[in-house]
């Protein structure tokens, strides 16, 4: 029967870098400051095209779809990212 490989099978499947603590926690406050710069900047495009009628026109189309797109990306992954520097590592185990 053959066994199921894993990634603790291969060695050097996946090289690590010692890190200084103080870079995770300078990266997680740069990831947080942009999402939270991403979610508000895209939350105003996306209220401004819904509430004028005059910027409603099929060009602007694509700014809002692009605004919604960078904005869902901005909720989710930023909060994933930040609290994986934190923790200094990928929280989510091997299955995540």
């Amino acid at each position: 029967i053959p066994q199921k490989m894993t990634v603790q099978d291969v060695p050097g499947a996946f090289p690590t870098v010692d890190v200084p603590d103080h870079a995770h926690y300078t990266i997680g406050v740069v990831i947080l400051l942009v999402g939270i710069t991403g979610t508000l900047g895209n939350f105003l495009v996306i209220y401004v095209f819904c509430r004028s009628r005059s910027l409603q026109t099929p060009a602007n189309v694509f700014i809002l779809n692009l605004a919604i797109s960078d904005f869902l990306m901005s909720i989710t992954q930023s909060p994933v990212f930040f609290t994986n520097s934190l923790h200094k590592r990928w929280i989510f185990g091997e299955k995540g």
